[in-house]
């Protein structure tokens, strides 16, 4: 879902969602399967991160009331939101200690606790920047006494440096570039992330109107 001053999301868009993703998990574990519940937030656009804890809120809270109405089995279920951080071009950036503060207040208030585990979307952040951010998610959620796990479902923030150091033929150097990645955010998943202790790209991985 996007965010913009042209009244984006719309009431409709985050009702349809938050339905299709509500049939969905369903779906999913009428099969025996657990289903991943992916309500993204998508970085694109101006607005600040009080504007996306806001929106986020109020998305989380319809896709919540959509998985009730179906009787998903909350415990046999994962969420992957993006992290509450402001648009690709607000001029104020938010730093990790605002998004973690931010993410959890927004999460205390949407996610019902029987919710095992929610896996945080890199969204666009460099591979440090997604880091240090899942990191003071944990160490704020950890003073709070917050009820999930708290861990990561990066792609580009995971990756990136791997497929750089590989290029197609060298695979040491893209082993070690994952293997990196993968420690620094098993880490910070702990609160227990060093920020800069593990070689990074800190390359802008936002891509503006990006699509699967």
């Amino acid at each position: 879902l996007r965010i913009s001053a042209g009244g984006c999301p719309s009431e409709l868009a985050v009702r349809d969602n938050a339905w299709g993703l509500a049939r969905y998990a369903r779906t999913v574990q009428e099969q025996g399967l657990v289903p991943i519940v992916e309500p993204e937030i998508l970085m694109d656009g101006d607005h600040d991160i009080v504007t996306t804890a806001s929106v986020q809120e109020w998305v989380l809270r319809t896709v919540y009331e959509a998985l009730a109405l179906n009787g998903v089995f909350l415990e046999g279920s994962v969420l992957k939101p993006s992290l509450t951080t402001a648009g690709a071009d607000c001029a104020q950036r938010p730093g990790p200690e605002e998004v973690g503060e931010f993410t959890v207040r927004t999460l205390s208030r949407s996610v019902p606790a029987a919710v095992p585990a929610i896996l945080f979307l890199s969204g666009g952040l460099s591979e440090e920047d997604a880091s240090c951010c899942l990191q003071a998610v944990n160490q704020v959620a950890a003073a709070g006494f917050a009820p999930w796990h708290l861990g990561f479902s990066f792609g580009r923030a995971l990756q990136h440096s791997c497929l750089q150091q590989w290029r197609g033929s060298d695979r040491a150097a893209g082993q070690a570039a994952l293997l990196a990645r993968a420690r620094a955010n098993g880490a910070a998943s702990r609160g227990a992330y060093v920020p800069g202790s593990e070689p990074s790209d800190d390359t802008t991985l936002f891509v503006a109107n990006y699509s699967y």
